[in-house]
């Protein structure tokens, strides 16, 4: 032990700061939905890891059979063997020592503040691509970055209910997730005024009484109104879906 670090933290510290060299933990702008946000002025960097319980620990524990066949690790660039695999590497890293990923993310995210800066745009953070993690509980990561908007999806209802009731960090902004079998609790999360994503065969353009923007257009979701359905259009393997997850 010295200055209170572990060698043991140092080592995973290195290990996964020469891994993110390599490979970043942040993907910027690396889907066309985000690369869309850039002509609002926007960068978004997202941090993608290996979903639900394909690590050995369940990362999505409100994940449902729906959501699991659907889920976009199976889309777009995700569908890739290597893709998938650097994802599964990170997640590992996460799990081995959480606290090293922390400090990597955060030089990351200053990084990309730095860059965006430059250029004049506005760095957002998506922590959550393909996970469900309370990252507003690891290590003061949002915290840190008080002038930087992070985002994220997410079907786990208290969380969302602590995001209507103000009571998450000011710069963190939440979407619901409606699944097959989570239907009273996107009705709580609509009368909390809340916003919830679907996914659509067809974007109609009102569910459940509440208009429905296009979630499509660019996925800068704290842009959207409140009070309103986020449409997404089936993606991947949820072309497929028989489960009732794309409505």
């Amino acid at each position: 032990m010295e200055h209170g670090v572990s060698f043991e933290h140092c080592a995973a510290l290195k290990s996964i700061t020469y891994m993110s060299k390599k490979n970043p933990l942040l993907a910027i702008d690396t889907n066309a939905k985000t690369r869309k946000g850039q002509a609002k002025g926007f960068m978004t960097g997202i941090l993608y890891l290996a979903p639900s319980d394909i690590s050995g620990k369940n990362l999505c524990p409100h994940a449902s059979i729906g959501c699991k066949a659907a889920c976009l690790f199976t889309a777009g660039r995700g569908a890739m063997s290597p893709i998938r695999n650097a994802r599964l590497k990170k997640t590992m890293a996460f799990l081995s020592d959480r606290k090293a990923f922390a400090d990597t993310i955060k030089a990351e995210i200053a990084k990309l503040v730095k860059k965006t800066s430059k250029n004049g745009m506005t760095p957002c953070i998506r922590l959550n691509g393909t996970s469900d993690i309370p990252w507003h509980k690891v290590e003061n990561i949002i915290q840190s970055f008080p002038n930087v908007q992070f985002y994220d999806y997410t079907p786990n209802l208290f969380r969302m209910l602590e995001f209507t009731s103000g009571k998450l960090p000011a710069n963190y902004h939440l979407t619901f997730s409606r699944k097959e079998d989570n239907d009273q609790a996107v009705d709580s999360v609509l009368k909390a005024g809340g916003n919830v994503a679907a996914v659509f065969k067809t974007l109609p353009t009102s569910w459940k009484g509440f208009p429905v923007v296009d979630g499509d257009e660019t996925d800068l979701r704290f842009l959207d109104g409140k009070n309103v359905i986020v449409g997404l259009k089936a993606k991947g393997q949820a072309k497929k879906d028989t489960s009732g997850f794309v409505i």
